[in-house]
């Protein structure tokens, strides 16, 4: 399948790296034979929230963990804050906070004592300003109230924020979150989808990596799809979205009639059912196709424009479902 190319896939493919937070160029990771990040060109605005999709197995957390040295490419090269890695990790590093494959801390310890003790291995951080870190990223979390409950009291969605609070012990331009909702029930996911707006607004830059689209539709401002191991299509979420074809849908009592306007109007795939009529807008402007309606007397009594969901994406690009192994 054959799909225009977004500005910032451009500026990737012709070696123009740009001032992105993250930028990086073929990134590509073998285990042995087999490729599980293939000749990525992620691009990451300054300021975006940026979702980072694909099914479980697809090389999301395998990228992460490149980007943030954890594991070094096999090619490829990568840029942080506009900084080099890993020539540059001592000074971009400090600058970025992360959460990668779940919060790990001590469970007979509150949450206060386990930032504190994490606090006091990084080298970068102040001592004497300890307390009032660890206590302004504990309400910026939401969570100065439960600061002195043992973290095996904590629940899965205070744990998550949590690990999000020890990411923010420092002040970070940019957040790698790596499925930070997983297993979480609706409040805390809403709570975490919260945090992370709130992230951004104060002007950090936010890659969330997460195989659930509906919830990266409700927080993201930009989205980068992986599928076994390449990256399929990056850029703005409504110009992602805009790949695929919307559809109009007229609601009336004389569908046959309805769908002979949709056609005379040009819409394409135009079909009737009982009660309703619908076809591919292509490049019909929708408000003319109320008023075509209206003007050969077909009765209408509801209508919209069906825009296709990150999931329709996803099956266009690659004829699969999203719930695959990958």
């Amino acid at each position: 399948m054959t799909r225009a190319r977004t500005e910032a896939e451009t500026q990737a493919g012709s070696g123009e790296l740009g001032d992105f937070a993250v930028a990086t160029q073929s990134l590509t990771k073998k285990f042995h034979q087999q490729v599980a990040v293939n000749a990525v060109d992620l691009l990451v605005p300054r300021g975006a929230v940026y979702g980072f999709l694909g099914p479980n197995g697809s090389g999301k957390t395998t990228t992460i963990r490149m980007l943030l040295g954890l594991i070094r490419p096999t090619a490829g090269r990568h840029r942080l804050l506009g900084m080099s890695m890993p020539d540059h990790a001592g000074d971009v590093l400090p600058l970025v906070g992360s959460l990668v494959e779940g919060p790990a801390f001590h469970p007979y310890l509150s949450g206060r004592a386990n930032l504190v003790r994490l606090d006091s291995v990084d080298r970068h951080a102040d001592p004497r300003t300890t307390k009032a870190r660890v206590d302004g990223a504990l309400d910026r979390v939401g969570l100065l109230a439960a600061a002195d409950k043992k973290y095996r009291a904590y629940s899965l969605g205070m744990r998550q924020r949590l690990a999000i609070a020890g990411a923010l012990l420092e002040p970070r331009e940019l957040l790698v979150l790596d499925e930070p909702t997983n297993g979480l029930d609706p409040q805390g996911t809403r709570e975490v989808r919260h945090l992370i707006g709130s992230l951004a607004d104060d002007g950090a830059t936010v890659l969330v990596s997460s195989h659930l689209l509906s919830e990266v539709e409700q927080v993201c401002t930009h989205i980068g799809v992986m599928h076994v191991g390449r990256l399929l299509t990056q850029g703005p979420i409504a110009q992602v979205r805009a790949v695929g074809e919307a559809r109009a849908r007229v609601v009336t009592d004389r569908p046959q009639d309805a769908a002979r306007v949709l056609r005379g109007l040009g819409l394409t795939d135009v079909v009737a059912g009982p009660g309703v009529a619908e076809g591919t807008l292509g490049r019909v402007a929708a408000e003319k196709v109320v008023v075509a309606l209206v003007r050969d007397e077909v009765p209408v009594t509801g209508f919209v424009v069906e825009r296709p969901s990150l999931e329709d994406l996803f099956v266009s690009l690659t004829g699969e479902g999203f719930n695959v192994s990958g």
